[in-house]
């Protein structure tokens, strides 16, 4: 018996598997299966996209001897059954098909964005930044983040410069969604600086990020992966959601899942971190005669 279904049960960020993710679990059968049982009525995939060079390959994937090239077929795989798997699926769940962009290489993320986008025909992309001057924001190397934050001047630095960095992106690509925006609170949290990403100065420049992801149309997720991780909130924290509200941002829920487990997670706690942030619906892309329509749901009751 699974959970109850409820029009505002949407994810637009998750189910990534051990199929198509070094980091993650289970197949996306096994994904989509966890996403009906756990209620859902529409539920995104957005599988992560290939980084285009051998200098951002993940230390696994070194030891398992993979290039770029390997995680170029990898994705070739994951868009081929994404897309068989929504349509057997298509009379218990809507699913989404979508992938979550990488800025790496700086100097050309954007037409590689553009190009698996017209390639494979996805329903949607989640606009996520998780480098800054090529140093992972939330991943494997401690050192490479310590040692750009020593390159820049301090967390609040960093902070204020990854928040340019996601109203570039925004307004470059134009995504549907935007992935976990205050990523850079997990680190801050961990180095016992999280005052840091909140001052004045980061403040005005989440509100020019806001600014850039409501010029574009896009979505905020409400990313439930922060409580996993150990934070108090998901991403993002009580003051910007608040701000994005008053601001007239649109937002919807992501459980960022990477293994079946996680699907479904922190979901109650997503909707009333909306709620009692001054949003009252959430707003998502459904599908709709074949075509992918935008829609909302109330948070209410």
């Amino acid at each position: 018996m699974g959970s109850a279904k409820a029009a505002w049960k949407i994810s637009l960020h998750g189910g990534h598997s051990g199929e198509f993710c070094e980091h993650a679990e289970g197949s996306l059968r096994e994904i989509l299966e966890a996403a009906h049982h756990a209620g859902y009525t529409v539920f995104g995939v957005a599988e992560h996209m290939p980084r285009a060079e051998a200098r951002f390959l993940y230390p696994k994937e070194i030891e398992w001897g993979w290039t770029p090239q390997t995680l170029e077929e990898v994705f070739d795989r994951y868009a081929h059954t994404i897309t068989q798997l929504a349509d057997e699926f298509a009379d218990r769940l809507v699913v989404l098909r979508g992938f979550e962009i990488e800025v790496v290489p700086e100097d050309r993320y954007v037409a590689l964005v553009q190009g698996y986008r017209e390639r494979y025909g996805f329903d949607y992309i989640v606009g996520s930044v998780h480098y800054l001057h090529d140093a992972s924001i939330d991943g494997y190397s401690e050192q490479s983040f310590l040692d750009m934050m020593a390159q820049v001047g301090g967390m609040e630095e960093v902070a204020v410069q990854y928040y340019h960095k996601v109203a570039a992106m925004a307004q470059a690509v134009r995504p549907e969604v935007i992935g976990h925006l205050d990523l850079v609170r997990l680190k801050a949290t961990r180095l016992g600086l999280a005052e840091q990403v909140a001052t004045p100065r980061v403040r005005q420049a989440v509100e020019h990020a806001l600014e850039a992801i409501r010029a574009v149309g896009a979505r905020v997720e409400v990313n439930t992966s922060a409580l996993r991780k150990g934070l108090d909130q998901p991403y993002p924290a009580d003051w910007i959601v608040q701000l994005g509200a008053r601001m007239g941002v649109r937002f919807c829920i992501g459980d960022d899942s990477h293994r079946p487990a996680q699907v479904g997670f922190g979901l109650d706690e997503a909707r009333l971190h909306l709620l009692r942030n001054g949003v009252h619906e959430v707003h998502f892309l459904t599908r709709e005669g074949g075509a992918i329509v935008p829609a909302s749901a109330s948070l209410e009751g």
